[in-house]
């Protein structure tokens, strides 16, 4: 009896060793700060990171796993399924393929959509090595480029009113296009050259141009918000516009403090930190405002046809030539990075 035990033992785990590896169970299991390179750390945060030099199974499978960037994974992730879905209804009503003035709407709706899932793959996947973890960030600085670019446009095609845009109409998208890549290669460059870094020129590089480019986007909007009549100050479109600034005023806030972490050194690995608040914020942000465009392109017609007149088509070329060039600088900055580490190796 014993033999016969023993043998069917032995086979079992000949077995369990013939397993093929992706059969096997992943671990769930992260590591402390020490255990990964310094460019994944994160101030104040000194466990709940993903080991590297995992399969890309392995990260995929995270999403369902928790550590420290599984908020920031899910928050833009159903934020990108609630737009799309939003988009699938708009479709039923709006005719993006033959009405002109709809190309602008379609353009923030997509790019908000890019800069949700450029963002959500980057906090899933970037994990995977240093030259990964460099690569998607400044994939999702390219979506955060586009984006900016879509959030002028909307508003200025959509929301202005004719007194400002006759004072801005000579310069404002060209200079949208100039500040959504100086955001991207400033994000980018700060990235590659200090980390995760807190100094002057860190901040400088990443938040002087976003935060241009954030004045210079929403000033139609606040133009409206200031001189309009009490008659209009009701308008749904309006209080979309009012919540889609709050929300943003919060979100960069958070964006530029590490709160609460700070304030609770070790106890805000999983929930609580400072960048899953922006997230909430700026998905909150991103929806009202999508709502405050879509009612704007369906109730002031009257008044954007007037002013903009045919220039749908120049705006979408800009738009791809805002692309082109955020791409460009993300994948030469992803050279370089492969070029440092490269010779870091050696």
């Amino acid at each position: 009896m014993a033999t016969v035990v023993t043998e069917k033992l032995s086979r079992f785990f000949i077995n369990v060793r013939q397993v093929p590896p992706l059969l096997v169970p992943l671990s769930p299991s992260t590591v402390s700060s020490s255990e990964v390179p310094k460019v994944f750390w994160k101030p104040y945060i000194h466990t709940g990171y993903r080991p590297v030099q995992q399969t890309w199974r392995y990260y995929f499978s995270t999403l369902f796993q928790q550590h420290n960037e599984a908020i920031n994974v899910w928050t833009h992730l159903v934020a990108a399924l609630i737009l799309l879905l939003r988009f699938q209804q708009l479709s039923q009503r709006v005719d993006f393929g033959q009405d002109l003035h709809a190309q602008p709407l379609l353009i923030i709706i997509v790019a908000s959509i890019t800069y949700l899932t450029f963002s959500t793959l980057a906090h899933l996947l970037q994990a995977k090595s240093e030259f990964w973890h460099y690569s998607f960030f400044f994939m999702d600085y390219v979506g955060v480029a586009i984006y900016q670019y879509g959030s002028a446009l909307g508003h200025y095609y959509y929301a202005i009113e004719p007194t400002w845009h006759e004072n801005v109409k000579g310069f404002y998208m060209p200079a949208a296009v100039l500040l959504a890549w100086l955001s991207c290669a400033g994000s980018c460059y700060a990235k590659y050259q200090y980390h995760q870094s807190a100094n002057l020129l860190s901040r400088l590089c990443q938040e002087l141009p976003s935060g241009l480019a954030y004045m210079l986007d929403i000033s139609p909007v606040v133009h409206r918000i200031f001189t309009a009549p009490p008659a209009e100050r009701a308008d749904p479109a309006l209080l979309y516009h009012k919540c889609q600034v709050l929300f943003f005023l919060i979100g960069a806030f958070f964006f530029s403090h590490p709160y609460p972490e700070k304030w609770f050194p070790g106890k805000c690995h999983f929930f609580g930190q400072s960048h899953q608040i922006f997230h909430v914020c700026l998905v909150l942000c991103t929806l009202a405002q999508i709502e405050a465009v879509v009612l704007d392109y369906e109730s002031r017609r009257q008044i954007y046809s007037g002013l903009q007149g045919d220039l749908a088509h120049n705006f979408s070329a800009l738009c791809l030539f805002t692309v082109t060039c955020s791409v460009l600088t993300a994948a030469y900055m992803a050279r370089k990075v492969k070029n440092k580490l490269s010779f870091k190796e050696e």
